[in-house]
């Protein structure tokens, strides 16, 4: 944390900032540690999930044969006729099963050579089918596509790409096996995202940009813009009567595993936050710590408004990005309301939609929270003079030309200048007097 910021430009920290920061991380890690131990899940779904009944296995389509469709009845959905019918399927142990095509509204079609995956009921009662085939196994794209993505990273980013991509397993392995499990587990969902969020920020943080003041902070205003979302979250939540329960999922979790559903729609509100959140502060952490080493005189006032407008510039932008991201995950809902023909007003207060709003706002108002904040404690530590010190005005005398009539003032720089070349002018003795003088 001492010198150096992400992107290597020496940026000097006082002793006195160095300590104030490590006084507030250290309880921070160790209360997040604490947190990890207490709630760490104990593997209890693992069981449940042994006597489901069900064993996925994976294989090979080696024939489709199609069939007529059933009659329904004429008010149902006709299924797709691709999709009526029998395939065999060669499993990996060579053992050849064949079972009927999903053929629901909407089940996807299935070819001769398409590597799927099939659902075993070791116990399936007589006349039901021990088979059933689930969906297409999607094992060689998912790792050709991550293969592109590590190549394009390592590629753009090198060493700084590695440790970005470390981070991301990090993040990976801390939400699959803490978080999810723990929530799983019956823990408080919201001690659950917190405890990981403050594990996600301490270690990605610190290992994609280093231990630096610049880090440092980044990681103070994520911390201080975080609770202020949890907090505006508790309270929107509760103002708004929200449950969390808007789609079959959550309804399924909160009647089958006795979930706290306000608490997971709390936790899903701190964990969506925090990525966009760290993205915001490091980029203000570091913008700081770039303009004060390209202008070592600035002081906090200049550097924070300099700042400042970085910031603001880049909240514009992320507040349309959320805004489109939550529009795009929500592209069905929105067209099954607008096929509804529903008034706007009846469709904003629908649970589903008023979720969507708090989430969007919420986490807006920690984004606008987060830029003052980090860009404040940069430049506190950026900073060479007295925050409270009057800052020298834009309009230097040394950096615009004189008025007509006036001779522009000498710079510091410039008497020292003029002193070195009339001692270097002087004779061998003078010099040798004046310097011991």
């Amino acid at each position: 944390m001492g010198a150096d910021h992400a992107h290597g430009t020496r940026v000097r920290t006082s002793r006195r900032a160095v300590v104030a920061t490590l006084a507030v991380l250290v309880p921070l890690a160790l209360a997040t540690l604490a947190a990890l131990v207490w709630l760490w899940p104990e593997g209890r779904q693992e069981a449940a999930q042994q006597h489901a009944g069900f064993e996925r296995l994976t294989g090979t389509v080696t024939a489709v044969v199609l069939e007529p469709c059933p009659e329904d009845a004429p008010e149902a959905p006709r299924p797709d006729p691709a999709t009526c019918g029998k395939a065999s399927v060669m499993l990996d142990d060579g053992k050849t099963v064949t079972m009927a095509l999903p053929s629901a509204p909407g089940s996807q079609r299935f070819a001769a050579g398409d590597a799927v995956v099939l659902l075993h009921h070791a116990e399936a009662e007589p006349g039901t089918p021990a088979y059933q085939l689930s969906d297409h196994d999607r094992t060689s794209p998912l790792w050709l596509l991550g293969v592109a993505f590590t190549l394009a990273v390592i590629a753009f980013g090198r060493w700084r790409g590695l440790t970005a991509l470390a981070g991301l397993g990090i993040t990976f392995v801390l939400l699959l096996t803490f978080v999810i499990p723990g929530i799983l587990e019956g823990k408080p969902p919201m001690l659950v995202a917190i405890a990981g969020a403050a594990a996600i920020m301490l270690t990605v943080l610190y290992l994609t940009h280093g231990f630096t003041a610049a880090t440092s902070m980044a990681v103070l205003g994520t911390l201080a813009s975080l609770t202020l979302t949890g907090v505006l979250s508790y309270l929107v939540i509760g103002f708004a009567r929200l449950n969390g329960v808007t789609d079959d999922s959550a309804f399924t979790l909160g009647m089958s595993l006795s979930i706290d559903t306000q608490g997971l729609l709390l936790a899903s509100i701190i964990i969506g936050a925090l990525g966009v959140l760290d993205d915001v502060t490091v980029t203000q952490a570091v913008t700081v710590a770039e303009l004060a080493a390209a202008n070592p005189s600035y002081g906090f006032r200049r550097l924070y408004r300099a700042g400042s407008r970085v910031g603001r510039a880049h909240i514009a932008s992320v507040i349309n990005t959320i805004i489109l991201a939550y529009a795009g995950a929500s592209l069905p809902l929105l067209l099954l309301f607008s096929v509804g023909e529903q008034p706007l007003g009846e469709v904003l207060t629908t649970p589903v939609i008023t979720q969507e709003i708090a989430r969007s706002v919420v986490g807006t108002l920690g984004l606008i929270a987060a830029v003052p904040i980090t860009t404040a404690l940069a430049a506190l530590v950026s900073s060479r003079r007295d925050p409270h010190e009057h800052d020298e005005p834009p309009g230097d005398p040394h950096d615009h030309p004189p008025a007509p009539g006036h001779a522009p003032p000498p710079s510091r720089a410039r008497h020292r200048r003029a002193a070195d070349q009339s001692a270097s002018a002087l004779p061998p003795t003078r010099s040798l007097r004046r310097a011991r003088s």
